[in-house]
C-alpha cells in the first residue's frame, strides 16, 4: 500500500491539522511520571507528520512497514531515528515513556490475534509508568458499507482525483482506492487495496488490558474517531 503513491501522500492528507492533533494528544496525555522530555516512539509513523510537532515535546522516533513513507519521514525530520518494522512484531530493544499508534493504522492488523499481537508488542516497549496511545478504526456499527467517496488536490502543476467505494466482508472492511494523478509529465492511474479489521470498543480495550495496561478511552479522541490510552503501571 502506498508504494505507487507515497510521493503524493501528504497532498494526499492535506486536509489534516497535524498540528492540532498533536496538540490534543498532548493535552490527552496529561502529566505522566518520567523525564522532563519523555521520550516517544510513534508506531505506523507514516511520512512523519506528527512527528514534525511532536518533536518540540518529546524524543521522538518512529516506525513504520512502508520504506516509501519512511523516505519521507526522514526527508521531514533529519533528526529523528526511525525505523523499518511490522507493529505486530518489531523489537528495538529499547522502552518508551510514550507509545502512539495514530491516524486509525491499527486497523491494517485485520484479525483479533493480530491485534494482540500488535498491542502487547507496542506496551512491551512502554517503561514503568509509560502510555500506550491508539487512534481506532471505525467500530463495526459505525462502518457504513455501500458510501461512496471521492477527493479532489487541486495544484497547477498536480492533480489528484481519488474515488473509493467502502465495503465489508465479515468483520474486516474494505476499499480499492482508485487514483488519477496528473503532472507536467503525464497523467497516470493506480489502484490501491485496503483491508482493516472493524473491532468492538470492548476489544479494542481487552487487548489493551490483556496486555497489563490500565485503559482510558476518550470517545472524540483527535479526529473524532476515539483514542485508547494504556498506562503500564509499575
Amino acid at each position: 500500500m502506498f508504494t505507487d503513491t507515497a510521493l503524493y501522500y501528504d497532498k494526499i492528507y492535506s486536509f489534516k491539522d497535524y498540528a492540532a492533533e498533536v496538540t490534543k494528544l498532548i493535552e490527552f496525555l496529561g502529566e505522566l511520571p518520567g523525564p522532563a522530555r519523555p521520550s516517544l516512539l510513534d508506531v505506523a509513523c507514516g511520512t512523519g507528520h506528527h512527528i514534525a510537532y511532536l518533536k518540540a515535546d518529546y524524543d521522538v522516533q518512529g516506525l513504520d512497514l512502508n520504506e516509501d513513507l519512511l523516505r519521507q519521514a526522514r526527508k521531514r525530520n533529519p533528526e529523528v531515528t526511525f525505523h523499518h518494522g511490522d507493529m505486530t512484531d518489531f523489537d528495538l530493544g529499547s522502552t518508551f515513556d510514550v507509545v502512539t499508534c495514530l491516524f486509525s493504522s491499527i486497523g491494517y492488523v485485520k484479525t483479533l490475534d493480530n491485534l494482540a499481537r500488535a498491542v502487547t508488542c507496542m506496551a512491551r516497549h512502554l517503561a514503568p509508568g509509560g502510555a500506550l496511545v491508539i487512534e481506532p478504526w471505525f467500530t463495526p456499527e459505525s462502518w457504513r458499507p455501500g458510501t461512496v467517496h471521492a477527493l479532489l488536490v487541486e495544484e497547477p502543476h498536480l492533480k489528484i482525483a481519488r474515488m473509493s467505494t467502502s465495503l465489508v466482508e465479515g468483520t474486516v472492511s474494505f476499499f480499492d482506492l482508485h487514483y488519477l494523478i496528473g503532472t507536467p509529465v503525464g497523467t497516470q492511474y493506480f489502484a490501491e487495496r485496503h483491508e482493516l479489521g472493524l473491532f468492538t470498543v470492548d476489544e479494542m480495550r481487552g487487548a489493551m488490558v490483556d496486555a497489563g495496561l490500565q485503559v482510558t478511552h476518550d470517545q472524540e479522541g483527535i479526529t473524532g474517531r476515539g483514542l485508547y490510552m494504556g498506562q503500564k503501571i509499575g
